[in-house]
């Protein structure tokens, strides 16, 4: 179903049946401050096969990521980060960044194939935040693509809609979705590199 949320404050009541439905194993499509995403709670082993299936893809080779509220809790999902890797990540976020770290038991024991490192997002998008605090925990997310072989990604709601509604319970309709992915940052070394170029600039 396609559901539309202001995107500077999303109903309430509205949210709560994306709520819901993520408790209940369900696999949506968000906005973030890049691309749209689809998206499930992250203990949900059931909800995550689904996102792979939907990617065509066995879930160890899927590149998943978690995107959170903030990074009060990262330390949860992570191991080894040292001063300069978290204040790296203080100076830029929230935004338009996927940091690589390395991953610790607490995400490999919902991934198949040992998941080792895993990439972290915290979006400068009211809808997306709003999802995760309501629910109380991060969100998996996997980019989604077009078609098309010029067009990378998908930016209408209504034509992810189109596309997604028989596979995911909700689409959340955000407005018009950007056509550049985050820029990716690998933190897993003893010097941080950026891997990939893409909405924003790493303030170092």
């Amino acid at each position: 179903m396609l559901l539309e949320l202001h995107p500077d404050n999303p109903n309430p009541r509205e949210l709560k049946k994306v709520i819901d439905s993520l408790k209940s194993d369900g696999v949506i499509i968000i906005p973030t401050d890049t691309i749209y995403a689809i998206a499930c709670k992250l203990d949900s082993k059931k909800a995550i096969e689904r996102m792979a299936k939907i990617a065509g893809k066995k879930s160890e080779k899927v590149n998943f990521s978690l995107i959170c509220s903030d990074l009060s809790n990262i330390a949860d999902y992570t191991s080894n980060i040292d001063k300069a890797v978290f204040r790296l990540l203080k100076n830029n976020l929230p935004g338009p960044f996927t940091f690589i770290l390395k991953a610790n038991n607490n995400v490999t024991r919902f991934f198949a194939g040992n998941k080792k490192t895993i990439g972290i997002r915290v979006p400068d998008n009211a809808i997306a935040q709003s999802i995760i605090k309501e629910l109380g925990m991060p969100l998996v997310v996997s980019t989604i693509h077009h078609e098309d072989v010029i067009l990378e990604y998908m930016t209408d709601p209504e034509e992810i809609h189109a596309k997604f509604e028989n596979q995911v319970d909700w689409v959340i309709d955000g407005g018009f979705g950007g056509n550049e992915a985050s820029t990716i940052i690998d933190c897993t070394e003893d010097e941080p590199t950026v891997v990939r170029q893409g909405k924003g600039i790493i303030n170092e």
